[in-house]
């Protein structure tokens, strides 16, 4: 944090997480801790790269101020990712009740006898968060597994192996469940079939005895 006379700023360096064909913001904080209105204005030495909001500002007494700077999105990484990028922060005492209308350039030339507060600040290029590794399979117990996905969003080759292996796994267990339930379907058929056979025998045997009751009674008959 620098601590000037008018306003303390924070941080020191516009840190910007580097990441090609991307823009990139952080942001200043501008505390003003005296009883006077405090104009400001952000100068940089690349202004083409760089886009601030609000770029002129005034932080009223006892108050604070955000400050948004936003790098454009880079076609190349420099080298070494080191960046010769400044910025020029420069605040002075603006008039009672000023607002960000009441803003003059003159307000910031040391030449006119203007008491103009200045603090550099140098941009730092650092590397981009890293995403969360995925979970590896039977990593944790008792876990289903799951199939990791690369950074482009595709799966490597060593899941897809996997996953081909089980769908393998699959279309067999399929292709027997098959084979069995049309085993099963032919067993029932002959099942029935010999269950009609049965019940179109009982008639037969029906007669049959039936007959030879009367062939014994007639002979006993002739007898008596």
């Amino acid at each position: 944090m620098s601590t000037g006379q008018l306003l303390s700023i924070e941080p020191q360096e516009l840190q910007f997480p580097f990441e090609l064909r991307k823009q990139i913001s952080c942001s200043l904080n501008l505390s003003n801790k005296t009883d006077n209105y405090v104009a400001f204005k952000v100068k940089t030495t690349n202004p083409k790269k760089y886009c601030v909001r609000p770029n002129t500002g005034v932080v009223l007494p006892r108050s604070t101020c955000n400050v948004v700077v936003t790098m454009q999105a880079q076609k190349e990484a420099p080298t070494d990712m080191q960046c010769k990028d400044k910025f020029l922060l420069q605040s002075v005492v603006a008039s009672p009740g000023a607002t960000p209308k009441d803003i003059m350039a003159e307000m910031f030339n040391k030449e006119s006898g203007h008491n103009v507060e200045e603090c550099k600040l140098r941009v730092v290029y650092v590397a981009p968060p890293r995403p969360p590794s995925p979970v590896r399979e039977g990593s944790e117990e008792g876990s289903s597994p799951t199939a990791s996905v690369s950074d482009n969003g595709s799966f490597n080759a060593a899941e897809l192996t996997s996953a081909r292996t089980l769908i393998s796994k699959l279309t067999e267990e399929k292709n027997s469940a098959i084979q069995q339930n049309s085993k099963l379907q032919q067993e029932l058929e002959l099942l029935r079939r010999e269950a009609k056979r049965n019940q179109s025998g009982i008639p037969f045997i029906y007669v049959f005895l039936v007959g030879l009751i009367g062939i014994i009674l007639g002979y006993l008959l002739k007898r008596t």
